[in-house]
């Protein structure tokens, strides 16, 4: 039975795939010249599944797919019960989130606005440090909503700071470093060990990660 892999499309998909063919893993077609979003290997061992971020966890948890390869922010915000392991740290996709306010401009003592797509990220840090904050749960850019007045800060990934600098913001505070995860199916951990085990090391190695 073909082990299947869960990728996210985007900028993990377009790095992972040429790690994954030096494992062997190759797809059997060119996805740049296809519209599917499951594609066999061309030795029919593996199976990969092409899906939104931040449904990687719960294709893997619900024992659709055996492993997937999503960013640590999409396993930090998912409401999940864990029905799987982190594995792996792959080291690519690095980022990290952070708080983000207009340049120059103080925070409000009380009531703080955040705008961000990670709310659960937020939320937890936020109760950390006992502080009552007001979350605005976004799926755009985020930095035009500290400009229109929507929110005092944002809370949002951040790769050079290059944009947050184009729109007047400043990075604040960093709340986690984010990157690429391998997680397992905590069932197909025990039932296909042999072939997670290998892709693993596989990974591992081309990676310089052991």
């Amino acid at each position: 039975m073909a082990l299947v892999i869960a990728l996210n499309k985007g900028r993990i998909f377009k790095e992972v795939l040429p790690i994954l063919e030096q494992c062997n893993v190759v797809l059997d077609e060119d996805p740049n010249n296809s519209r599917k979003l499951v594609f066999d290997s061309v030795d029919k061992f593996h199976k990969i599944v092409v899906v939104r971020g931040a449904d990687v966890p719960a294709y893997v948890e619900n024992g659709i797919a055996d492993i997937g390869i999503t960013g640590k922010d999409t396993i930090l915000e998912c409401d999940s019960s864990l029905g799987f392991y982190e594995l792996l740290d792959l080291q690519i996709g690095i980022c990290r989130i952070s708080v983000a306010g207009l340049a120059g401009q103080k925070e409000p003592e009380r009531g703080l606005r955040i705008a961000t797509k990670f709310p659960k990220i937020t939320r937890e840090h936020y109760e950390k440090m006992s502080n009552e904050v007001s979350l605005i749960k976004l799926s755009g850019a985020l930095e035009i909503a500290p400009l229109l007045g929507l929110s005092d800060v944002i809370v949002d990934i951040v790769e050079s700071g290059n944009t947050l600098k184009a729109n007047g913001l400043e990075e604040r505070l960093k709340l986690v470093d984010i990157s690429a995860r391998l997680i397992v199916n905590r069932a197909s951990m025990k039932t296909k060990y042999s072939e997670i085990q290998n892709l693993t090391k596989g990974l591992s190695r081309v990676l310089s990660l052991s």
